[in-house]
C-alpha cells in the first residue's frame, strides 16, 4: 500500500461547511492556465482547447481515511490515469484521518496550489471540495448518492456544476433479498451504521423502506465514532437475529472489533461492500472499488484531455456481483447458494 502524506494543517481554515460553496477560491493552474479559462473548461461555458500531448497535470486526491474500499479506489484511479497519461500526471495524495476539518484544510490547499483536478474519495472529501471551488473540476468517487451529499433535492445525475464522479450504491431492494435468503427466520434486523456519516444514513433509510414492505422488524444502531463500535455492537448482537452494514467508513475501519463479537454471538452480518464483508459478514452485493476508481481515471482524461464538460457528465456506477465469506459462513454453519461468488 502507498505511503500516503498526512496533510499539514494551513492557515487558512474552512469556516463553513455549505455545499453552495460560499465563497468561492482559485489559484493559479498548475499548467499556467488562467482561473478564467479553467472555469470554461469546468462548467462547459468555453469551447474546448485542442489537446497537447505535451502538457502536464497536477491532480490533488484527498481520501477520507485508509481502509481497503477507499485505497482501491485510489489505486484504480491513478493507474488509469498513468496508463493514459505516463509521466505527464502527478498526484498530491493526502488522507484526512477521517476528519472533516481536515478534509477541507486539504481541499482549501489544493485550490490555493492550483491543482487541475481533485479526486474526493468519500462524501465528507467531495462536501469540501465542493465548498473549495466551483472552478476546479471536482469527481468523487466511493460517494453513494450525489443528491444527498451535495444536498441537492432533485438530484438528476449530473450536477450542472464542476462536479461529476461515480457512485458505490449496490440495489438497496437486492442486499435486503440476500438477508432474507440466507437468514430467512429473521425476526428482527439490526442496522449498524455511523450516523455521523450521511452515505450511511441514506442507505439505511432506504433499507428501513426496504424491510417495513416485507414486516421484518428492526432497530437502529448508529454510532457516533469507533470509541463506541464495542458497546453497541455488544448491545445489537443480544437484540437481534441479523445485522445490517452499509458502505460505512467508520465500520469498515473496525472490521475485526465487529467480527470479535458477531461471530461468538452466532449472528449473521450483510454488509454493503466487499471489505467489511471480508472482514466481518456473511455476504454482500459486491462492487469492485479498483474498477470504481478505474473508471473515475477515464473520466478525469475526458476532461483534462479531451474537454468533457463535467458539468453535464452523469454520475456513473459499478456493476454488482452476490458474494460471500466462505469462512464465516462455516463458522456460522450458513450454506451459500450456488450464485453466490467466493471472496478470495
Amino acid at each position: 500500500m502507498k505511503k500516503k502524506i498526512l496533510a499539514l494543517l494551513l492557515v487558512t481554515a474552512m469556516t463553513a461547511m455549505s455545499l453552495t460553496a460560499c465563497g468561492d477560491q482559485s489559484g493559479t493552474p498548475s499548467n499556467g492556465s488562467s482561473a478564467a479559462n479553467e472555469s470554461s473548461t469546468a462548467t462547459g461555458s468555453g469551447a474546448a482547447a485542442p489537446a497537447d500531448d505535451s502538457k502536464t497535470y497536477k491532480i490533488g486526491i484527498c481520501q477520507l481515511m485508509e481502509h481497503i474500499a477507499l485505497d482501491a479506489a485510489t489505486d484504480g484511479f491513478q493507474d488509469a490515469l498513468r496508463e493514459k497519461l505516463g509521466d505527464r500526471v502527478t498526484f498530491d495524495e493526502q488522507l484526512a484521518q477521517g476528519e472533516q476539518p481536515v478534509a477541507a484544510t486539504i481541499c482549501n490547499g489544493f485550490v490555493s496550489d492550483g491543482v487541475d483536478l481533485i479526486l474526493a474519495n468519500a462524501t465528507s472529501p467531495l462536501q469540501s471540495a465542493a465548498a473549495a471551488t466551483t472552478e476546479i473540476p471536482i469527481l468523487g468517487t466511493s460517494v453513494t448518492d450525489y443528491g444527498a451529499a451535495l444536498d441537492v433535492a432533485d438530484w438528476s445525475g449530473a450536477s450542472g456544476r464542476n462536479i461529476s464522479g461515480t457512485s458505490d450504491l449496490a440495489p438497496i431492494s437486492e442486499q435486503e433479498n440476500i438477508l432474507l435468503e440466507l437468514v430467512p427466520d429473521v425476526k428482527q434486523v439490526g442496522l449498524l451504521y455511523c450516523s455521523a456519516e450521511t452515505n450511511s444514513v441514506f442507505q439505511i433509510d432506504l433499507f428501513k423502506a426496504e424491510l417495513e414492505a416485507d414486516g421484518i422488524a428492526y432497530k437502529e444502531y448508529g454510532i457516533a465514532d469507533s470509541n463506541e463500535i464495542q458497546s453497541v455492537v455488544t448491545n445489537a448482537v443480544s437484540e437481534c437475529d441479523a445485522l445490517y452494514i452499509p458502505t460505512d467508513n467508520t465500520l469498515a475501519a473496525a472490521t475485526e472489533t465487529v467480527y470479535n463479537i458477531v461471530v461468538p454471538a452466532k449472528i449473521p452480518v450483510i454488509a454493503g461492500e466487499e471489505g467489511i464483508c471480508s472482514g466481518c459478514g456473511i455476504a454482500t452485493l459486491s462492487i469492485s472499488y479498483y474498477d470504481l476508481g478505474y473508471v473515475i481515471g477515464e473520466m478525469a482524461y475526458e476532461i483534462l484531455v479531451e474537454g468533457a464538460d463535467i458539468s453535464t457528465m452523469e454520475v456513473r456506477y459499478a456493476p454488482v456481483t452476490k458474494k460471500y465469506n466462505a469462512k464465516i459462513c462455516e463458522e456460522l454453519g450458513i450454506t451459500i447458494p450456488d450464485d453466490y461468488v467466493v471472496i478470495e
